[in-house]
């Protein structure tokens, strides 16, 4: 178990995304109590209830689930994974208006009975909901944070893990910008067991060249479509990468994730949520790092500004 003290985790949206981080936070003892709220209250307490059932094989803990928003009261962390999902044909940024108006009814109650809670957002459009949870609630941006590109950046280690034959551990490389179309790698900062990424081989000898890493990137990209085409959703590997930063949170681990956060002149980029590596700790994004970009790469970090801040603006 990660903790000896008292800790809450409340999950809003009990559909896959939602059961799968509580799922997995039982297995791994992330919290002492795990709250499912859904407005659909009969499908949070049957997930709840499942959950609760296999609860012999576990770290000792309670999960509760059910359409009161009473049962969010004094979490630690409420992660928001609620809103229309994505039909065939959509993208992300399609979203934005249908989820920016759930939000703007659903986040009042929550803030009441978790006003010292640390928000995490899901629900996609990630980046421009952050942003309107911030406008919503007028909490500081730090304890208001997405998901971002952690999930982007660990798709984009598993591919370059595989190509090179070794453990996904041994690769460092980040996604930046939004979580959506306009994302790419930091090749500037990409490492392989310590060998800058460009210039590497793989296990056959051959050098990785930038057509190569350029193909992996956009395979990354797609990677969320290409599961959803085969099985509907896409809901094991976020739930596992939101309890990534529900941990960070919770352990007060000062982990550096690419999450995203609203950003206050960083790269020269202000009022808009976009993913670079940052400190994650118990008080939510305790720093975004100064880190070092090419031309290249501030100029596409510029353009992930400019498609947050257009939706925004949209809205």
């Amino acid at each position: 178990m990660i903790t000896s003290r008292s800790t809450k985790l409340a999950i809003i949206g009990a559909g896959s995304v939602g059961s799968s981080l509580a799922y997995a936070a039982l297995i791994r003892g992330s919290a002492r109590e795990i709250a499912l709220f859904d407005v659909r209250g009969d499908k949070a307490r049957a997930e709840a209830l499942d959950l609760a059932h296999g609860m012999q094989f576990l770290e000792p803990a309670t999960v509760v689930g059910g359409d009161d928003p009473d049962l969010v009261a004094g979490a630690d962390v409420v992660v928001i994974t609620a809103g229309a999902q994505m039909k065939p044909g959509q993208r992300r940024l399609d979203l934005a208006a249908t989820n920016a108006a759930i939000f703007e009814e659903m986040l009042p109650p929550l803030l009441q009975r978790a006003p010292d809670a640390v928000y995490v957002v899901v629900t996609n459009p990630c980046d421009v909901l952050a942003v309107v949870t911030q406008r919503i609630t007028g909490l500081p941006s730090s304890r208001i944070l997405s998901s971002g590109t952690v999930l982007d950046s660990s798709r984009l280690r598993s591919a370059l893990a595989t190509r090179l034959e070794i453990a996904p551990a041994s690769v460092h490389a980040f996604i930046v910008g939004e979580h959506g179309d306009s994302e790419f790698p930091l090749w500037s900062h990409a490492a392989a067991g310590g060998t800058p990424l460009q210039g590497s081989r793989d296990a056959d000898g051959e050098a990785l060249s930038q057509a190569d890493l350029d193909a992996l990137a956009r395979d990354v990209m797609e990677a969320g479509f290409t599961v959803m085409a085969g099985k509907g959703t896409s809901n094991f590997a976020i739930g596992l990468s939101c309890l990534r930063i529900v941990e960070a949170i919770l352990r007060d681990e000062h982990a550096v994730l690419p999450v995203s956060s609203v950003l206050d002149d960083v790269h020269g980029i202000s009022g808009v949520a976009l993913s670079v590596p940052s400190v994650v700790g118990a008080a939510g994004v305790l720093r975004v790092l100064d880190t070092p970009m090419t031309p290249s790469e501030e100029g596409r970090l510029q353009q992930c500004a400019e498609v947050v801040s257009r939706t925004l603006t949209s809205l």
